[in-house]
């Protein structure tokens, strides 16, 4: 798959990102794809060509651009549980700083360059996210309605918690079909009847899954979560949902 690293204008600056496409030139849908809390790497960038294979423009930005370009932070080759405490010390700040404003404003910018590309086709477009991915996915849906027709989140992280602007409590504003693939342990069960009610209420089109004997991370194959079966799996939902929803080809 042609790929290219890229510069998306901010209101803060410039976000560095990774773009693949499908051969043979012509417009594709468009996938907004946002990384894991570890942030842009070789396993995002492998996904967005596997993704680019299917017939989809695929952009990932580095959503740490204010404090650098991708890897912001030294990453291990692999992540496992001796390394994360020291690589989370260094990733949490970043985390706390990218305030929901910060998003909004990101997602404003991500998604008019996505679409302005010359490879993009009109239509909607998808915003699917990893971990902390997944809560920026939802938030961008739930913002541009009239541009997001899919959200996949997988393993998310805080979509349901007691701010205010919790993502759940904003799901009314949603007009795309929605698919949640959880780890166990992920949301308690309460949390997912609760997500799950404000779907209903909103009169949303979703799935809600919880991946049998998943931990937290289990798409990341450079983590120590990982689960081939389980990222097949979200390949078998993801796949399907992006072929519904958007005009692709």
């Amino acid at each position: 798959m042609p790929s290219t690293t890229l510069q998306i204008p901010t209101e803060d600056g410039q976000a560095d990102a990774f773009a693949a496409f499908p051969d043979g030139g012509g417009r594709h849908p468009g996938v907004l794809l946002y990384a894991d809390a570890f942030g842009l790497r070789p396993v995002l960038e492998e996904m967005a060509r596997l993704l680019a294979g299917q017939g989809y423009y695929v952009l990932v930005p580095n959503v740490f651009y204010r404090n650098g370009p991708a890897p912001v932070i030294d990453l291990p080759e692999h992540i496992g549980q001796e390394e994360r405490p020291a690589v989370f010390a260094q990733l949490m700040p970043l985390i706390e700083a990218h305030t929901t404003e910060r998003v909004l404003r990101d997602a404003d910018a991500y998604l008019e360059f996505l679409t302005a590309q010359a490879e993009v086709s009109a239509g909607p477009v998808a915003a699917v996210g990893y971990c902390l991915g997944a809560l920026l996915a939802v938030r961008t849906a739930t913002a541009h309605p009239d541009v997001v027709a899919a959200v996949a989140g997988f393993h998310p992280s805080r979509l349901v918690t007691d701010a205010p602007d919790s993502p759940h409590r904003l799901v009314s504003k949603l007009t795309a079909e929605v698919h949640l693939g959880l780890a166990e342990g992920d949301l308690t069960p309460e949390q997912i009847k609760e997500l799950n009610q404000a779907f209903d209420t909103a009169g949303v089109t979703y799935t809600t899954e919880v991946y049998p004997g998943t931990i937290h991370g289990f798409t990341m194959s450079d983590t120590s979560a990982f689960d081939p079966s389980a990222l097949q799996h979200h390949w078998d939902r993801l796949l399907p949902l992006l072929d519904r929803t958007l005009a692709n080809g």
